[in-house]
């Protein structure tokens, strides 16, 4: 008797299917290139012939997934080949973020730029859910409106909340919205629309926009404060897509209420309310000369947790961190030396954010773009208007 998983082993492989696999092994060699590469190189690269290969460069242009540049002169004979790069004017990521104080959408091109970028500040906590999102749906219409005007075709939109997202995109909990069990819905007549952790979206944005490790924590400090966990440049979820609360790390089981429910919080601690209370100032801004010794010492003991638990060697911090890590550093460090067992002889090194609290809906942006490098197949074979 044949077996199930022999009779699915030598299932044929369909023609689509390795075509679907070569544009996208094609878009990820021209995308990872520093330079503009030529169709040689890129065949080179792939291991494919020169024949399919230009066939398949054919497809992505005219998908305006790549276009063809100019080669720079060269002082020797022959006659330099062109490049390729990744189209600028092609499919565009919208990156949404709702977060307790403000509400933002960004405009992403396929080279990674920002095009445009919308800001709203105020509280999100008096207002339901339903309000909060009508509200983002306006500043989401507005970004569409604008990338139309350039000549883009929005490919998708994935929004970055602070809380706990289960995979069909119900936000479970987000503590400091008070949102609970929240479906976000259709915000955009049709435009598909993936909701995520806004940490998790952060720390892939901030993989991508530098020189980080493979494995790396980033701790985003706002209001709330959450972690992205990445190991060996994968971002590590959990059982349930869950992980990262970091600031919901007991720092003291007898301190004071969070709003999850729980006392002692590193949100209690270090958190941008607690953090402006505890220095008697109004403003972020004010933080920059004000004493963060209590904050510092409590990033430090959940950051050594963290450390110990992972055996990660670096912390990206971000948000209102960011700027404020000069001021931090010092407290947070001490607590390391003092809690991390492998401090004497590994140290951990603390980075500030390259792209501050542009970073989760940045990253939102660029969950749609990779979705499309991943699968370009997919992109070509959509409708057309």
């Amino acid at each position: 008797m044949t077996s199930r998983l022999m009779t699915a082993s030598r299932a044929p492989v369909r023609q689509s299917s390795v075509r679907a696999h070569n544009l996208a092994l094609v878009l990820q060699i021209v995308a990872n290139s520093p330079d503009p590469i030529s169709r040689a190189a890129t065949a080179a690269a792939s291991g494919l012939t020169r024949a399919t290969v230009s066939a398949l460069v054919d497809d992505l242009i005219a998908g305006t997934l790549l276009t063809e540049v100019e080669p720079a002169p060269r002082n020797r004979a022959g006659r330099p080949a062109a490049g390729l790069r990744l189209a600028p004017d092609g499919p565009a990521g919208l990156g949404l973020e709702i977060n307790v104080d403000y509400r933002a959408a960004c405009v992403v091109d396929l080279t990674g730029r920002v095009r445009h970028r919308l800001l709203e500040p105020g509280d999100q906590r008096p207002v339901d859910a339903a309000t909060a999102l009508a509200g983002l749906s306006r500043l989401a219409r507005e970004a569409l409106r604008r990338a139309e005007a350039d000549g883009l075709t929005v490919a998708g939109a994935a929004l970055a909340v602070p809380g706990l997202v289960a995979a069909d995109g119900t936000v479970r909990i987000a503590p400091n919205l008070g949102w609970h069990d929240v479906a976000v819905g259709d915000l955009l007549d049709g435009l598909p629309v993936t909701v995520d952790n806004e940490a998790n979206l952060a720390a892939l944005s901030e993989l991508g926009a530098g020189d980080l490790p493979p494995s790396f924590v980033y701790v985003s400090g706002e209001i709330g404060i959450g972690a992205g966990i990445v190991l060996d440049g994968t971002l590590f979820r959990g059982v349930r897509g869950w992980s990262g609360e970091i600031g919901h790390l007991a720092i003291d089981p007898a301190g004071p209420p969070c709003r999850c429910g729980a006392q002692g919080c590193l949100e209690q601690y270090a958190g941008q309310e607690a953090m402006l209370r505890a220095a008697g100032v109004a403003t972020v801004a004010e933080l920059a000369g004000a004493d963060l010794s209590v904050a510092g010492q409590a990033l430090g003991t959940a950051i050594s947790a963290v450390v110990n638990l992972l055996d990660i060697g670096t912390v990206v911090l971000g948000g209102i961190y960011a700027p404020l890590l000069p001021r931090l550093r010092e407290a947070i460090g001490a607590e390391v030396d003092r809690r991390v067992l492998t401090a004497d002889w590994s140290a951990i090194e603390l980075r500030a954010a390259r792209l501050g609290p542009d970073a989760a809906m940045r990253g939102a942006a660029g969950a749609v773009i990779r979705s499309v490098l991943d699968d370009p197949a997919g992109w070509l074979a959509r409708d057309r208007p």
